[in-house]
């Protein structure tokens, strides 16, 4: 058996996922990786009958395929025996492009005599070919969904089964997504707002479909309906059904009188694409990577919203780590992917809870177990997760985000509520106070003001931030401590808290006060704010606020590329845990605070740089390190000589980040200082 080598790789290059050689780390390179990681990991090929950069005859010239395949039984791998061939680009170069386009594609596949099928993308646009010979005698090609998998099955290309459905793989589904998305907005006209909604219909329409069992799936386009306008219309008229039935469940989130307003053409290639991914089966972090990117690059809005990264709302969830029967909120909620990741974190428990009471691991569940499981996962979803969000686009982005990742929930969104959380309470519409009574179990008149807010056990939260965006409203500053002028003794260093309002403050100061106001005594949050705050001589005040009411349990210093390409601002994650009170009143008594210590950590790799390209570990010569796949299969085979063979051993980069680590480190430390949550 072979050892598990790190192998270093030579700056500005990437080790090929099929071959193993190494290649420059170009934009198309990264499109042929991708495409060869779905080609293993999806269509089910043996690397063995995979060739990369295959060198064809073309009369006198000598071009190179970037990827070709063999079919299994195929003896010879030579030009006449060509089965597929994939030309990839990068993002830049059209599929019409005289040069580098699909009619390229086609002159490889009519040299080579055998060839049935050819892909061309450029990560944005895919185009599929089969080759036949038409009436006439000539070579001619059919537009078509997708190439064929390993097994030559083109019924599950047409119309895929429950049973052939297949989970994406690495970047595919952000791949898909961006070319659907680009589809829409070059073919529809539509701006990229309208597009992306457009795009989450079909999305949601995916979803249900799939989880319409036992009924066969309706989500699909046969190839032939994609290419011709009478076959559009029929994939038009299956999905808007598919479309009523979303409708009826998610009444909080479409109108009963929307519709899928994307032209049949348009509509009929983005069910192509997305037919063969099982949308509810996918990795939660894939499929949160794809949404959350393409949400991001079509709701930002101005309000000084930039999302968080999923390394650090990872590493914030687990260090806060919610429990199972804990209410759960993120008051700027933006595209819900903190109360996704606590969801997650949670469900992992409640699995584990779950197979100890029933006495049987959770491969080994019936269908009635497999219900009753998802049937607690859905109260669970119903009663303890809560967002609020300011804006309404991103309100509805949360809502599906909820429901795409929570599959055994109808409508794991009722509780994601568009309102200004900064308002007085009484301020609040009364559909929102109604709402919110509702989900909490309590009569609306219990929420009058902001001392009457302590509902949830854990807040998890990036408010928005920026000095462009101050709240300057006097009803709004009156409820805030932190809204007042403070004054600084000298002497002592001590603040006061004067009966003078500030002019105007900005939202993230706010916020940490109202976040203070929800939580609940013994409460905690992981909130992250800009470094002034914590640093800045002016501020003083605040950090005398926050001891004053809160344990302070850690605080993490993130990497100025955190949140880069979209924004440099040096930020921290700050985690609280709100004091009863009890706990202030034996303070004040005693006039003096409880000693306690404090987790402190810098997180100086965070993954990316500040284009916001994957930064990968190195070795000590400054090389990139590879290291074997996780549940890497080493393959031992027996040609019929006898000879004994080993599969190709696939290795990949690492991420250069730091964020897993800390939530390790800060539980041992927990253990040590008895905190018990």
């Amino acid at each position: 058996m072979a050892d598990n080598k790190i192998i270093s790789i030579p700056d500005g290059k990437i080790c090929d996922y099929v071959d193993g050689k190494f290649r420059n780390d170009t934009p198309e390179e990264y499109v042929r990786q991708t495409i060869e990681k779905r080609l293993i990991n999806e269509h089910k090929y043996d690397a063995s009958q995979i060739k990369i950069e295959y060198t064809l005859q073309l009369g006198s010239r000598k071009p190179r395929a970037d990827i070709v395949i063999f079919k299994k039984d195929c003896t010879e791998q030579k030009q006449e025996n060509v089965y597929i061939i994939i030309e990839c680009k990068k993002e830049t170069v059209d599929a019409r492009n005289a040069k580098d386009g699909v009619e390229q594609l086609k002159s490889y596949m009519s040299a080579c005599p055998n060839c049935e099928w050819g892909m061309w993308t450029n990560g944005k646009q895919k185009e599929v070919f089969k080759k036949y010979v038409n009436d006439q005698g000539q070579i001619d090609f059919m537009d078509y969904n997708d190439i064929p998998s390993a097994d030559g099955n083109l019924d599950d290309i047409n119309r895929p089964k429950r049973t052939s459905l297949k989970n994406a793989y690495d970047d595919n589904l952000l791949f898909v997504f961006k070319t659907c998305h680009n589809h829409i907005h070059v073919n529809d006209g539509l701006q990229k707002q309208p597009a992306f909604f457009e795009l989450l219909k079909v999305i949601f329409c995916k979803i249900e479909d799939e989880r319409n069992i036992p009924n066969p799936l309706e989500f699909y386009t046969t190839s032939e309906e994609r290419s011709n306008p009478d076959g559009q219309l029929t994939v038009k008229k299956r999905i808007s059904k598919i479309f009523e039935r979303v409708k009826k469940k998610h009444g909080k989130i479409f109108d009963s009188n929307d519709e899928i307003k994307l032209a049949p053409r348009s509509l009929a290639y983005i069910v192509s694409e997305l037919q063969k991914y099982s949308l509810l089966n996918t990795n939660i972090d894939i499929k949160g990577k794809a949404y959350e990117e393409i949400v991001g690059a079509n709701l930002r809005g101005d309000r000084g919203e930039f999302f968080t990264p999923r390394n650090v709302m990872k590493m914030t969830v687990e260090m806060v780590n919610p429990k199972v029967d804990e209410k759960v909120l993120d008051s700027s909620c933006g595209t819900g992917g903190f109360l996704v990741t606590a969801m997650t974190h949670v469900i992992t428990q409640l699995e584990a809870e779950f197979s100890e009471q029933i006495g049987l691991p959770q491969k080994d569940w019936d269908y009635d177990t497999k219900k009753l499981f998802q049937d607690k996962k859905s109260d669970m979803a119903a009663h303890n997760y809560f967002g609020f969000d300011i804006n309404p686009d991103l309100v509805k982005a949360t809502k599906m985000n909820m429901v795409m990742n929570n599959d055994g929930n109808n409508d794991g969104s009722g509780n994601i509520l568009q309102t200004n959380s900064l308002l007085p309470p009484h301020e609040w519409t009364d559909e929102f106070r109604t709402k919110l009574a509702e989900a909490l179990g309590i009569k609306k008149e219990e929420i009058r003001n902001h001392k009457t807010l302590e509902f949830f056990d854990v807040i998890v939260t990036n408010p928005p931030f920026g000095s462009k965006i101050p709240v300057k409203d006097k009803n709004i500053l009156e409820q805030f401590e932190l809204a007042h002028i403070w004054e600084c003794d000298k002497k002592t260093n001590v603040w006061t808290m004067t009966d003078r309002l500030q002019s105007s403050v900005p939202p993230e100061i706010l916020f940490i006060e109202r976040c203070t106001q929800l939580l609940a005594p013994g409460g905690r949050m992981g909130i992250v704010l800009p470094d002034s705050i914590l640093g800045s001589p002016g501020l003083g005040y605040i950090r005398e606020w926050l001891i004053h009411n809160h344990r302070i349990v850690a605080s993490i210093d993130l990497h100025a590329d955190t949140f880069q390409p979209r924004n440099g601002t040096q930020t921290s994650v700050l985690f609280l845990q709100k004091k009863t009170q009890e706990q202030k009143d034996k303070e004040e008594k005693s006039g003096s605070m409880a000693d306690y210590n404090i987790f402190m950590a810098m997180v100086e790799k965070i993954g990316h740089d500040k284009r916001g390209t994957p930064i990968f570990k190195r070795d000590k010569e400054g090389n990139e390190i590879l290291i074997p796949e996780k549940n890497n299969v080493y393959v031992l085979d027996e040609t019929s000589a006898g000879d004994r063979t080993v599969a190709h051993e696939r290795k990949t980069k690492i991420e250069d980040d730091q964020t897993p680590d800390v939530p390790e480190i800060f539980a041992q430390w927990k253990k040590q200082e008895g905190l018990s949550w």
